[in-house]
């Protein structure tokens, strides 16, 4: 359904909006999202620069969100690394499909239709304030009191 690569974004940015107080590395993200970090560093470079995340340079330098987990839906997400896929002509070509898809078709359009609503509704949000019923795979560590 979603590529790795949608995945990994994913998991990056409910990392992030699990900890939206504080930038985060590159490293730091991918240790706890568990997806290898140069692949990851390419990920966070392209959300960053359709305007998800920020990026900051520098000693207190990371990515963080670029608006509330709560205003930002897991399609917005999906849709910048690698949108999904929907079915508007007969992918064969085939004339007597012009006009309408076959059955096959128009019903695979119909499930990726409904998997485009589902993430169209769901925030980064709905996806942290679900892992406090579960660990997250990306839990952060709680903060030292000392890097206050």
């Amino acid at each position: 359904m979603l590529s790795q690569t949608a995945e990994y974004a994913l998991r990056a940015v409910v990392c992030l909006g699990a900890r939206p107080d504080k930038a985060q590395t590159a490293q730091a993200i991918a240790a706890y999202s568990q997806v290898p970090a140069p692949y990851l560093a390419k990920i966070l470079k392209d959300l960053a620069r359709v305007g998800l995340l920020r990026s900051q340079r520098g000693r207190e330098g990371g990515f963080t969100l670029a608006r509330p987990a709560g205003e930002m839906s897991v399609l917005s997400v999906v849709n910048a690394i690698d949108p999904l896929k929907r079915i508007l002509v007969c992918p064969l070509d085939r004339p007597e499909h012009s006009g309408q898809l076959c059955p096959l078709h128009q019903r695979l359009d119909e499930a990726a239709a409904y998997l485009e609503r589902s993430f169209a509704a769901w925030t980064i949000a709905d996806l942290v304030t679900a892992g406090s019923l579960q660990p997250l795979s990306c839990q952060f560590p709680v903060p030292d009191p000392s890097d206050a």
